[in-house]
C-alpha cells in the first residue's frame, strides 16, 4: 500500500528515532568488551510507570513483577495451570469457608539495595504484605484497580479507607485491621468478610501485588513510580520515558532455579524442563526494553537481530508465518514461532454517563445494539488483523472458567439490515435530508471516536468510518496517546474507545469485572451500573467452581449482551517468533512474568 508523504515522513522519523536507541544501546554494550547475556524486546505501546499501586495497563504490569515478587506465582510450564509458592514457604491455610487464609513467608528474602535503606539489608516481611495492599485503597495513590481490592472484603479495610475520605485526612497505615494482620514477622493472616474460594490468584498477581517496602515509598514520595524496589530478579537500570527501560540482574536475589511441572503429554513442556531444570535464575543479565509503536520499524528491528522476540504484527504475518508455519527463508536463519489463541479480547466501551451514548432507555439501548451490529468483525478479522483471531461472542475469554466455545450470542452478528431497522424504529432518522442520520431530537448524531495516532489504529478506524457510513451515522476521531486516552477513560472523558484486556487470573469472572458497578471509572471504564449483573457477579464471588456457578456465567452474558455497554470484537491469535539466541520461551497464559525464566545462548544466533 502506498503511503502519502506526510505519513511516509512520519514512519521514517519513527523508525528512525527507535532503530537508532537500539543502535546506541548495542553500540555502548560493544565499546564495554563484557558479553552480558541481553535479552532485547520491544512494547508497541509506552509504560506509564513502575509503582504497583498506580498501574493498570499490561506493559507497566509485564515490567513490575520481574521486579516485585507475590506471595505466589504460576507455574511457568504447566498447562493447566499450576499456582505455586513464590515467597512464601509453602501453599495457604484457608479455613472451610475460604473466608480466613494464612501464610507464612520463607525467611531470608531480601529486598534490592537502595539508598532508602540507609546501607542496611531489608529482609522481605509479612508487614510488607500488609502496607502494599493498604497501598492500593489509600486514596491518595488513586489505584485503579482499587475497586478490585475493596471487591475482595478485607476486613476492615473498607472501613480504613472510608474514615480517609470522609474526615479528609491521611490514610493511616499503622491502624491495625483484622483483614490483613502481620501474625509475627514472617506470617500474614488475611481476614475475609465474604467466603473468597479463588482468593490465592489474587496472592498469585505480582504485577499488583507484589511487596513494597514502606521505607522506599515514603522515601522517593512521589517519585516512587520511577523507584521500583523489590525482592525480584530484577532491578530497574534506566529509564527513559517512552522509549527504553532496562533492568539489571538483582545482586540481592535469593538462590532460586529453574523448576516446573509440565503436563507429562506435553513433549515441547517437558524438553524445556530438561534442558533447563536445576539452573539458577535469573538466566540473563539484562533486559532491555524499547518502546516502538509503529509496527513496521518494530518488525524491522527483528529481522535485523536487534530484539529477540515479535508478537509479529498483522500485516505481517504472511511474511512471518504463512499458514501459521515459520516462513523458509526465517526458519533457515533457526527463527522459531509460536502461535496462540489467548486469553484476551478486543472491545469497544461505550460511555454509560455519556449523554449521547449512555443510558438504559430503550432508545440508548437500540443505539448501542445498532452500532454493535453494524460493525463488521469479520472483515477486521480479514483486512486488519489477516485472520489472526476469532469473533468473540461474550465478555469472557478462552482458557478461562466461564467460557464456552460453543456459546453464540448477537454480539457475534454483523447484521447491517437489523442495526437500521432499529436505528428507525427508536427515531434516529435523516431529519434534515443531508443523508445523515439524527438524534430524535433533531440534532446531529455523531460519534466521537478515541484512537491513537499509528498506522494500525488508523487501519481500525477506516473501518470505523466504513461500517458506520453503511447505516448513515457520522464519525468524529479523536486522536491520542494511549496512556493518554487511558487517563481520559477512567476520568469517564471518552464516548467511546476500542482497546484490549489480558485475563490475569485463570477465573473468568475477571472478565466481568468490566461491568461491574462498583468498579466504574477502575476495571469498569464504560461506567455500566445493573442491580441484576452486580447481584450476579456478588454471588459468584463466593460460590466454590460448579454448575451453579457456570449458569450465573450464562446468566451474566446474556445481561451484557442486552444492554451492550461494550461491544466485544475478537479474542487475539499471537504469532510469536524468537531469534535463534533465545531459549526457553513460552507464552504464559495469565501471568506476565516470565524473562528471569529465559536463556539467550549467542552462539546459537552467530552466523546471522
Amino acid at each position: 500500500m502506498a503511503m502519502a508523504g506526510r505519513a511516509w515522513g512520519r514512519w521514517c522519523r519513527a523508525a528512525g528515532v527507535a532503530l537508532l536507541a537500539l543502535a546506541m544501546v548495542l553500540d555502548a554494550q560493544a565499546q564495554d568488551g563484557a558479553r552480558p547475556k541481553v535479552l532485547r524486546v520491544a512494547f508497541p505501546v509506552a509504560e506509564t510507570g513502575f509503582d504497583p499501586a498506580r498501574i493498570v495497563d499490561l506493559y507497566s504490569r509485564t515490567v513490575t513483577p520481574h521486579i516485585f515478587e507475590a506471595l505466589y506465582a504460576y507455574d511457568h510450564l504447566a498447562r493447566p495451570f499450576r499456582i505455586v509458592p513464590l515467597t512464601a514457604a509453602g501453599m495457604p491455610e484457608h479455613s472451610p469457608d475460604f473466608r480466613t487464609w494464612t501464610v507464612r513467608l520463607r525467611p531470608g528474602i531480601f529486598f534490592a539495595d537502595d539508598p532508602a535503606f540507609k546501607g542496611q539489608r531489608r529482609e522481605l516481611v509479612a508487614a510488607d504484605y500488609v502496607y502494599s495492599f493498604k497501598r492500593i485503597v489509600d486514596p491518595a495513590n488513586k489505584s485503579p484497580v482499587v475497586a478490585g481490592i475493596l471487591d475482595q472484603k478485607f476486613v476492615g479495610l473498607n472501613a480504613l479507607r472510608d474514615d480517609a475520605v470522609k474526615h479528609n485526612r491521611p490514610f493511616d497505615y499503622d491502624r491495625p485491621i483484622e483483614g490483613l494482620k502481620a501474625l509475627d514477622r514472617y506470617t500474614i493472616r488475611f481476614e475475609l468478610e465474604e467466603p473468597r474460594p479463588r482468593f490465592i490468584e489474587v496472592l498469585a498477581t505480582g504485577d499488583l501485588f507484589g511487596a513494597v517496602a514502606r521505607e522506599v515509598v515514603e522515601h522517593y514520595g512521589d517519585d516512587i513510580p520511577a523507584h521500583p524496589v523489590g525482592t525480584g530478579p530484577f532491578r530497574l537500570a534506566q529509564w527513559r520515558r517512552s522509549s527504553l527501560i532496562v533492568l539489571e540482574r538483582n545482586p540481592q536475589f535469593r538462590e532460586m532455579v529453574y523448576d516446573a511441572r509440565p503436563a507429562p503429554d506435553d513433549a515441547a513442556g517437558q524438553a524445556l524442563l530438561a534442558r533447563f531444570k536445576g539452573r539458577r535464575l535469573p538466566m540473563v543479565d539484562r533486559v532491555e526494553i524499547s518502546i516502538i509503536e509503529e509496527s513496521q520499524p518494530r518488525w524491522l528491528a527483528f529481522l535485523n537481530g536487534q530484539i529477540d522476540l515479535i508478537s509479529v504484527p498483522a500485516e505481517f504475518i504472511n511474511q512471518a508465518m504463512p499458514g501459521g508455519q515459520v516462513a523458509p527463508n526465517l526458519a533457515r536463519q533457526g527463527i522459531r514461532g509460536y502461535r496462540t489463541v489467548n486469553a484476551d479480547s478486543a472491545f469497544t466501551y461505550f460511555n454509560m454517563d455519556d449523554p449521547v451514548l449512555g443510558g438504559y432507555t430503550p432508545d440508548r439501548i437500540a443505539l448501542r445494539r445498532a452500532i454493535a451490529l453494524a460493525i463488521d468483525v469479520e472483515r477486521e478479522i480479514r483486512q486488519v488483523r489477516r485472520g489472526q483471531a476469532v469473533v468473540a461472542q461474550s465478555p469472557v475469554v478462552p482458557h478461562t472458567s466461564g467460557y464456552d466455545p460453543k456459546f453464540k450470542s448477537e454480539n457475534g452478528d454483523h447484521d447491517p439490515a437489523r442495526a437500521k431497522a432499529l436505528l428507525d424504529l427508536y427515531g434516529y432518522v435523516d431529519r434534515d435530508g443531508d443523508g445523515w442520520r439524527d438524534l430524535p431530537d433533531g440534532r446531529p448524531l455523531v460519534l466521537e471516536i478515541a484512537t491513537q495516532p499509528d498506522q494500525l489504529s488508523r487501519q481500525f478506524d477506516e473501518l470505523w468510518k466504513k461500517n458506520m457510513e453503511a447505516v448513515g451515522i457520522r464519525v468524529k476521531f479523536f486522536p491520542g496517546k494511549w496512556p493518554e486516552q487511558l487517563r481520559a477513560a477512567r476520568a469517564g472523558k471518552l464516548q467511546l474507545w476500542t482497546l484490549g484486556s489480558s485475563a490475569a487470573a485463570p477465573d473468568g469472572q475477571g472478565s466481568l469485572a468490566r461491568l461491574y458497578g462498583p468498579q466504574a471509572g477502575s476495571q469498569n471504564l464504560a461506567r455500566f451500573k445493573n442491580d441484576a449483573f452486580d447481584a450476579i457477579y456478588d454471588r459468584m464471588q463466593v460460590l466454590p467452581d460448579g454448575p451453579e456457578r457456570d449458569a450465573l456465567f450464562l446468566e451474566a452474558k446474556r445481561i451484557a449482551v442486552a444492554y451492550m455497554p461494550m461491544k466485544y470484537t475478537v479474542h487475539r491469535i499471537s504469532n510469536d517468533l524468537t531469534q535463534p539466541r533465545l531459549v526457553g520461551y513460552r507464552r504464559p497464559l495469565f501471568w506476565q512474568e516470565w524473562w528471569h525464566m529465559v536463556d539467550i545462548d549467542e552462539a546459537a544466533g552467530a552466523d546471522r
